[in-house]
């Protein structure tokens, strides 16, 4: 012990790999010690406190570019510059938690991308017998809304939680959804787009949109790409859904064109 530690031995007795001592030594956080007669460097009592320093302030989350000024501060600077590691740690620490929550969420399919107000809109269209396939398509509207019109989500949610606790209203979706199968010029679809514009009429949660957002140049765009979501898939759902907007408008209802 008289004639000191190797590097290797300075590295185990604080805990650390040589890999680090070393890289203590490139950032100058640790002086290098002086090599002996045999061409050893020895690390003394001195070295090994400094390298537990650094390794202790290291652990606790301070970056290593800050660490040899703040072993050289004095008192009143090395507590302020603790109180700055410590805001910075906690706001890590918020955004650690934030992304541990959307893995969380993850697990559980629709809450990664939607709120609970959402999720337990889907589970409603669950239990009132909706298939797997309009539950799919509905999900993906209902993140593109949140995502493209954030202006008017919440409102349509209202909407949507309203509507479905009007059995007209679902009885005439599940016959929409139903007719993607039909020939695009099938008379029943003008029947049906009546049917659903006059029970949209008769819905107090049939809201005007923010004027704010028909005041955006781009709200046609983001509208349509929610509302017609999928409808290539569908000649006879794109059909409709033009008819029905076409009906709302011509009783005043502001619906964006396209």
């Amino acid at each position: 012990m008289a004639n000191g530690l190797t590097i290797g031995q300075a590295a185990a007795f604080v805990g650390v790999t040589i890999k680090t001592v070393r890289h203590y030594h490139r950032l100058g956080l640790v002086a290098e010690p002086e090599r002996d007669g045999s061409g050893y460097r020895r690390y003394g009592s001195a070295d090994l406190l400094r390298l537990i320093q650094v390794r202790t302030l290291a652990g606790a989350g301070v970056p290593l570019a800050e660490i040899c000024d703040l072993l050289d501060a004095d008192p009143e600077q090395f507590a302020a510059t603790l109180d700055d590691v410590r805001r910075r740690l906690t706001e890590r620490i918020d955004d650690l938690t934030a992304r541990r929550d959307t893995l969380h969420r993850l697990d559980h399919s629709d809450r990664a991308l939607l709120p609970d107000r959402a999720c337990a809109i889907l589970n409603r269209l669950t239990c009132l017998g909706f298939s797997p396939d309009y539950l799919a398509v509905q999900r993906e509207g209902l993140v593109l809304a949140r995502a493209l019109i954030p202006e008017i989500f919440d409102n349509f949610l209202t909407h949507l939680e309203q509507s479905l606790t009007d059995p007209e209203f679902v009885e005439l979706t599940k016959r929409s959804w139903d007719a993607r199968s039909w020939d695009r010029d099938d008379p029943r679809i003008d029947a049906l787009a009546s049917a659903v514009a006059a029970n949209l009429l008769t819905q107090r949660a049939l809201q005007p949109m923010p004027t704010g957002f028909h005041n955006r140049s781009d709200a046609a765009a983001r509208y349509g790409l929610v509302n017609h979501h999928r409808e290539d898939q569908g000649p006879s759902i794109a059909r409709l859904n033009t008819l029905v907007e076409a009906k709302l408008r011509a009783v005043g209802i502001h619906i964006p064109h396209q």
